[in-house]
């Protein structure tokens, strides 16, 4: 059975052939291009179109029939849960995450109002962490 990576880049400027080029050399294959556009006031979006955001924490899986765990984004949405229990300030939550490298899903590093915007992501994700054997090994910790 065939194991196969995915990657995601995140676009924050113009369009370069160049990535398409240093990808294909080194054996990705392109599996999708995704269009975002803001709507004018007076247009309607299309059939078919998503008309809100995929949760964070999950993507789209591969046979586009349902949302699947998003491993960074779930670990992401752990480690905001842990420190947040551990009552750590945002604005110490929002420099742990920048450190270990991760992202919002548009590239950009976490500050306090994405963080706060995420508290309702948090407490609707809550049981499913907490259920979890990653955060049972968590909360012993807690408990030394």
């Amino acid at each position: 059975m065939a194991h196969f990576e995915r990657i995601r880049d995140v676009i924050s400027g113009p369009y370069s052939p160049e990535v398409i080029r240093q990808r294909t050399a080194t054996g990705w294959q392109m599996v999708s291009i995704e269009w975002r556009r803001e709507l004018p006031e007076s247009e309607a979006p299309t059939q078919g179109a998503f008309s809100e955001d995929i949760p964070y924490g999950l993507r789209i899986s591969d046979d586009c029939q349902r949302l699947e765990i998003d491993p960074v984004e779930n670990r992401t949405l752990m480690l905001m849960m842990e420190l947040l229990v551990q009552d750590f300030p945002y604005s110490s939550i929002v420099s742990d995450l920048n450190e270990k490298g991760l992202r919002m899903r548009d590239g950009r590093p976490w500050n306090r109002v994405a963080l706060f915007n995420m508290t309702p992501r948090l407490i609707e994700v809550g049981p499913r962490l907490f259920s979890t054997e990653e955060w049972q090994k968590v909360r012993q910790r807690f408990s030394k």
